[in-house]
């Protein structure tokens, strides 16, 4: 207890420094606005915003991205509820009851309730991770190798048990992910792979320019498309105070979507969008008929779980990837990605050589969760009125934004040319029903696979045996293979994809 309180005042040293204070508050207002716009989410704002936090301090630069990912969960509710369009995909839930409390007035209860729910679920799952955090980094020094190698193995298989849709092109874009990363020069032997004697390449795919070309561009295309996304009616939002009455009945899928997100948030693939659905199925079932208003009608504990679950989910994703360097979803893909580009190797070592980033970082979660709240009631005028402008007037602006970040790195025309290559293939992969965060993860891991898969061969003298009989490894593969063969499984399949569509 001692050491915990110990770490904590490090990160309140750290977190409280007027720039790192300042850039909370950019980030969780960044992260608001991009999840009260429609089609663009903290995976593409993040991919944009890479570039400028490598001028900023690793610390400031991981608050402000780590702002922005839990602040779009709390922006993604204010669209699901007034205009019935999910500003973040982890909001699609809090449509069914949200919009239909809009309908009947209650606009401002359904937003005063979500902040609530957000507000103690950020502040619970905060609480978890600074508990947990120090003991499992510990664990995480009794890795190995073999172990690493298990782990990350988990990790894949995670993403394409939870990824929606078909498990067959979840698998697909994994290996597409992993193909991209092994790209340029072998660190080993020095030989150049698959650069097809294109010089830019020998460094290897740039990893902004594959996720802000994969998401920035792709998005931007898509929505475009869209044309629903055109023009939209402000909605009146009334009292943001929920009746007595409301917040009785709140509490408890406060509680109980707090829980199930801080749980399901640490799982590979998590984050927010996992845990929303088994919150809301959860809280209809204890409701029962006797629901009233009934479920998707404008009950207003459709709303109170599932925002409390999402948002306990995005801070929890964070313990994989500050105590293992192991990303949940493709947004701590991209904050490892930021680590790297500040030369910073992600893992449990970071705890130990970098304690005011590690502690800053959590510390910061609790101001922003603050921040936020303080944000949400003030602004939701503002936040109203944006979703009256029509989206072909900012598209010009992110994507000369998107352009410039890219060109700024390296100072190169190719790696502009390579994010519109992968803007394109985004977009071709949303047709065929593909999700981008498999390969992005793919990406990340891949190499890392390789690297520690090398490794423990070497150390094992090419006894593949190795990885099974170590008790942690042997568990975490076994477990690896249990989940992949729960998915294959006829029934299981069944129900997931029926899950996904009623989603």
């Amino acid at each position: 207890m001692t050491e915990l309180i110990h770490h904590l005042a490090i990160g309140f040293e750290a977190a409280i420094s007027l720039s790192n204070l300042l850039y909370c508050f950019i980030g969780v207002t960044l992260g608001t606005l991009v999840g009260v716009l429609p089609g663009m989410g903290p995976v593409a704002t993040v991919a944009m915003l890479l570039p400028i936090t490598y001028a900023l301090d690793p610390s400031t630069a991981l608050i402000m991205l780590a702002g922005i990912y839990y602040g779009a969960q709390y922006g993604g509710s204010t669209t699901a509820i007034l205009v019935n369009i999910p500003g973040e995909a982890s909001a699609v839930v809090t449509c069914l009851d949200g919009h239909a409390l809009a309908g009947r007035g209650r606009a401002g209860a359904a937003l005063g309730v979500a902040a609530l729910g957000s507000f103690i679920a950020g502040c619970f799952a905060t609480m978890l991770i600074a508990a947990f955090a120090a003991p499992l980094t510990q664990v995480a020094f009794h890795f190995g190798p073999r172990e690493y190698f298990s782990l990350m193995v988990l990790g894949l298989i995670g993403a394409i048990v939870l990824a929606t849709g078909s498990v067959l092109k979840a698998v697909g874009m994994i290996f597409i992910g992993i193909l991209l990363g092994t790209i340029g020069m072998d660190v080993n032997s020095g030989a150049l792979r698959y650069v097809f004697g294109v010089d830019e390449l020998m460094d290897g795919v740039d990893f902004v320019a594959l996720s802000m070309g994969l998401y920035g561009f792709a998005e931007i295309i898509r929505n475009l498309e869209d044309d629903g996304l055109t023009e939209r009616k402000a909605v009146s939002v009334g009292s943001m105070l929920p009746t007595k009455e409301e917040l009785k009945e709140s509490a408890g899928p406060i509680a109980r979507g707090t829980v199930i997100g801080s749980l399901l948030g640490v799982l590979p693939a998590g984050g927010a969008l996992l845990p929303a659905f088994p919150s809301y199925t959860l809280e209809k079932k204890i409701a029962g008929d006797k629901a009233d208003p009934p479920f998707g009608k404008g009950n207003i504990r459709g709303v109170a779980g599932p925002e409390s679950a999402k948002n306990g989910g995005a801070q929890t994703s964070f313990i994989p990837m500050l105590t293992l360097g192991i990303p949940s979803n493709a947004v701590m893909a991209l904050m490892i990605g930021a680590l790297m580009l500040h030369d910073i190797a992600p893992g449990p070592q970071v705890m130990t050589s970098n304690p005011s980033l590690f502690w800053g970082l959590i510390v910061s979660m609790w101001i922003g969760n603050l921040f936020l709240v303080i944000l949400n009631v003030p602004l939701i005028g503002i936040w109203v009125k944006l979703l009256t402008v029509p989206y072909r007037l900012l598209y010009p602006a992110i994507l000369t934004f998107c352009a410039i970040g890219v060109y700024s790195i390296n100072l190169n025309v190719f790696d502009i040319w390579m994010t519109i290559g992968f803007g394109i293939l985004g977009v071709v992969f949303t047709k065929l029903g593909c999700e981008g965060a498999p390969l992005i993860l793919g990406f990340i891991l891949g190499p890392m696979l390789e690297e520690n898969l090398r490794r423990a061969l070497l150390l094992s003298r090419g006894d593949l045996m190795t990885f099974v009989e170590g008790p942690i490894s042997g568990t975490i593969l076994a477990i690896s293979l249990g989940l992949l063969l729960l998915v294959v499984l006829p029934s299981v399949r069944a129900s997931r994809e029926k899950a996904f569509q009623e989603d």
